[in-house]
C-alpha cells in the first residue's frame, strides 16, 4: 500500500521537558497502528502535532507526500484529518443530529453552516451515520442526556459523516467500561476497514492494542520503543516497556 503519513525527526520539549524526541516513522494507507507507552510517553503530544494543533519544535510531517503545513486551512485539512478523543467534543444542549452534522461543516459554506442550526441540513448523511453506530432513535434527543458509550458513538457518527482519509483517535475508550469499551473500539476499527481509512490510536490497554489494531509503536520518554506488528508483541516486550527505573 503507498506511504499515506511519514515523520521526520519530530521533536517537542516542554519547558526543558522532552516529550518527543527526534521521532520518524512511516504509515501506509489503511494501517491501523496502536500507540501505547507509559502516562507522559509523549502518545498525545505526537497526535496533536499530527492534527495541526501543536506545532513540533523540530521536523516535519509529510501527509500523501505533502508537508502538513500545506493543510492550514481548516477545510482542506478536514478532508485528509479526523480527531476522536476520550472527552468527546460534543455540545451536549444541541440534539445529536446537530453534532453529527458539525461532520459536514468543511463541505459547507457559512450561511448552510448557521441554517442547520435552524432546519438540520444534508439530513440524510446524519441518519445514515447514526443508523451505522445504532442510534438511529437518538437523532433529536438532546446530547448531554446520552450515556457516555452512546455520547462516543454520536462522536464516531460524525467522524463517518466528515469521513476523512486519516482517523487520529487520543485515548478514545478511557472513560468508558470495559465493555462498552470494547464496542466502541471494535466499531471504530470495522468503520476504519470499510471506509479504507488509517487510522491511529492511543490506548492504555496493551490487550484492546493487540486485540484491534495490525501495529503497535511503543513510546517510552518520547521515543519509539518498539514498533512491531501486534501479533509480534510479547509479553517481554510490554514488561520492559512499563518497568519503572530501579531507584537508586
Amino acid at each position: 500500500m503507498p506511504e499515506i503519513i511519514s515523520l521526520n525527526q519530530i521533536s517537542k520539549t516542554y519547558e526543558r521537558k522532552i516529550a518527543l524526541s527526534s521521532l520518524s516513522f512511516s504509515v501506509n494507507k489503511g494501517e491501523s497502528i496502536a500507540l501505547i507507552g507509559p502516562s507522559g510517553a509523549g502518545k498525545t503530544t505526537l497526535l496533536n502535532i499530527m492534527a495541526s494543533i501543536l506545532t513540533p519544535d523540530e521536523g516535519e510531517i509529510f501527509i500523501d507526500g505533502s508537508p502538513l503545513s500545506d493543510f492550514k486551512d481548516q477545510r482542506k485539512r478536514a478532508k485528509k484529518i479526523g480527531v476522536i478523543r476520550q472527552q468527546f467534543d460534543l455540545v451536549g444542549e444541541l440534539p445529536v443530529i446537530h453534532n453529527v452534522l458539525a461532520g459536514r461543516l468543511s463541505d459547507w459554506g457559512v450561511f448552510k453552516s448557521l441554517l442547520s442550526f435552524l432546519i438540520p441540513q444534508d439530513k440524510q448523511y446524519a441518519v445514515k451515520a447514526l443508523e451505522r453506530v445504532g442510534l438511529m432513535d437518538k437523532l433529536y434527543d438532546r446530547t448531554s442526556i446520552l450515556s457516555g458509550g452512546e455520547q462516543q458513538r454520536v462522536a464516531l457518527a460524525r467522524l463517518l459523516v466528515q469521513n476523512p482519509e486519516i482517523i487520529l483517535a487520543d485515548e478514545p475508550v478511557a472513560s468508558l467500561d470495559p465493555a462498552r469499551a470494547e464496542d466502541i473500539l471494535d466499531l471504530l476499527a470495522n468503520i476504519a476497514v470499510e471506509e479504507k481509512q488509517t487510522l491511529m490510536a492511543s490506548l492504555h490497554s496493551v490487550e484492546y492494542a493487540k486485540k484491534y489494531f495490525d501495529r503497535i509503536i511503543a513510546l517510552k520518554n518520547g521515543e519509539i520503543f518498539f514498533d512491531l506488528p501486534a501479533a509480534s508483541v510479547t509479553d517481554a516486550h510490554i514488561a520492559s516497556l512499563y518497568k519503572l527505573k530501579e531507584q537508586a
